[in-house]
C-alpha cells in the first residue's frame, strides 16, 4: 500500500512535466532554443556581386615517369644498413630455399635467384627471422641482378 502512495505523486509530476514540454505557442513564431539561436529555415542566397573562383590556366605537370629498372634490380650502392653479396646461388635442402655464401635468400626476384646463377644481391641480414628453411642466416633481398 505504501508503494502505491509513492507512485501516485511521482506519476502526477511526470504528467505535469510532459505537459509543460509539449505546449504550443500557436503564433507561428518559432520559440527560441536554449542557446538563444534561431533555427535555420532557409538556405542563404548567393551574392550576385561575388566573383567566381579563379582557375589557374597552366595545366598541372603530369607525374614524372621513372626510368625503367634494369633487369634484376638497381646497381646503385646499398643504403644505410644494407649489404651487397656476390656469388653463385645454391639450392637449399628444402624446396624453394636459396643460399648464397651461407645466407638464406628471403624474397627477391625468383627468375634471377635460381640455383647455379651468378648474382649480386643487395639487402640486409635478419638473424632473428623465423623461416621454414633449416639452413643459412636469413638475408632479406631488396635487389638482385645477374653478374
Amino acid at each position: 500500500m505504501r508503494t502505491f502512495r509513492l507512485a501516485v505523486p511521482v506519476l502526477a509530476v511526470c504528467v505535469a512535466l510532459s505537459a509543460c514540454g509539449s505546449q504550443d505557442t500557436g503564433g507561428g513564431t518559432p520559440s527560441p532554443t536554449p542557446t538563444g539561436a534561431q533555427p535555420v529555415t532557409s538556405q542563404p542566397t548567393p551574392d550576385p556581386t561575388a566573383l567566381p573562383p579563379t582557375v589557374d590556366p597552366t595545366p598541372p605537370s603530369g607525374p614524372k615517369t621513372p626510368k625503367p629498372p634494369k633487369p634484376g634490380g638497381p646497381s646503385t650502392p646499398p643504403g644505410v644498413g644494407a649489404t651487397t653479396l656476390t656469388g653463385t646461388v645454391q639450392g637449399g635442402v628444402e624446396p624453394n630455399c636459396m643460399l648464397l655464401d651461407g645466407y638464406l635468400l628471403v624474397g627477391g626476384p625468383r627468375d634471377v635467384l635460381t640455383p647455379g646463377a651468378r648474382v649480386e644481391v643487395t639487402g640486409r641480414a635478419e638473424p632473428g627471422m623465423m623461416t621454414t628453411c633449416q639452413q643459412g642466416t636469413p638475408f632479406v633481398v631488396t635487389a638482385a641482378r645477374p653478374t
